[in-house]
């Protein structure tokens, strides 16, 4: 617990995917109380119960139990509804955990107090957070929520910070280009590689080294920016080209990411 004057509560916790499974062992683990878990899979709603002491598993259409937070971890389209079908009670503190989805989802609910608890952070089966690592952003539509909030934030995580949501869009934005587009690009060199018979372990190296240098590098990641793009190579990239001819929607996000690579750089685009 990384506040000094931490306040256990008792949670509501919505879904039982991945962010579900990793936020509610967390708030356990922080001391909290999950009471329940509601899904509309009551399969994995039952597996994530179990994991929490004293915790059990809803149906989706039953009232949710007397919880100080109830917590939104479904996929950003599935708020507004569920916000609509749940009978709240009034006054309740309800709080999703979207990037891109702003405060004002919860216009549509005037009795319940509304609120976000961003964390920018990746999840998936099987890996382990590390939660005193993860940034947690706050935004809430009254100030008793919001310290509220803030108090539940920093249970988890010393990075605990308030904004608004259109910082929290253009941060979630940068987010899906350094995370989930990252992960794309290294799925497409991972099959390249296969095709080839060759292994993936054969770039790890090249992959930690390029996140290093672009995490460490100032004034930002443009500066060591590498390879036949930015040095104008074009046999090299006609070359690149025609290896991809069996992957034409890979060879043309190649000469996209090709042009916006010389386009930053200032070189003309290559022919």
């Amino acid at each position: 617990m990384s506040q000094s004057n931490f306040s256990a509560l008792r949670i509501g916790l919505f879904g039982a995917g991945r962010v579900a499974s990793a936020v509610g062992p967390a708030l356990a683990a922080a001391g909290h109380q999950v009471v329940f878990v509601a899904s509309r899979t009551p399969g994995p709603a039952a597996a994530l119960a179990a994991r929490l002491p004293g915790c059990v598993a809803l149906p989706p259409a039953a009232a949710p139990l007397p919880a100080a937070v109830y917590l939104l971890a479904v996929p950003d389209a599935a708020v507004p509804s569920l916000l609509a079908a749940t009978p709240w009670p009034v006054g309740a503190v309800v709080v999703h955990l979207a990037g891109a989805l702003p405060l004002a989802v919860f216009a549509t609910q005037p009795s319940v107090r509304g609120g976000v608890l961003y964390p920018l952070q990746t999840f998936s089966p099987g890996r382990v957070i590390d939660w005193a690592t993860v940034p947690l952003f706050i935004e809430a539509a009254d100030l008793g929520t919001e310290a509220l909030l803030l108090g539940l934030a920093r249970s988890l995580s010393p990075k605990a910070a308030m904004l608004d949501s259109v910082q929290r869009l253009h941060l979630h934005l940068a987010a899906v280009l350094a995370s989930n587009f990252t992960n794309h690009l290294l799925g497409l060199a991972q099959t390249i590689v296969a095709e080839a018979g060759l292994s993936f372990e054969l770039l790890h190296p090249l992959v930690r080294e390029t996140i290093d240098k672009a995490l460490a590098a100032q004034p930002s990641a443009f500066a060591v920016q590498t390879g036949p793009a930015v040095r104008h190579d074009a046999p090299t990239l006609a070359a690149h080209a025609a290896a991809l001819a069996a992957h034409p929607a890979w060879q043309a996000l190649y000469a996209q990411l090709t042009a916006s690579i010389q386009a930053q750089a200032g070189l003309p685009r290559a022919a």
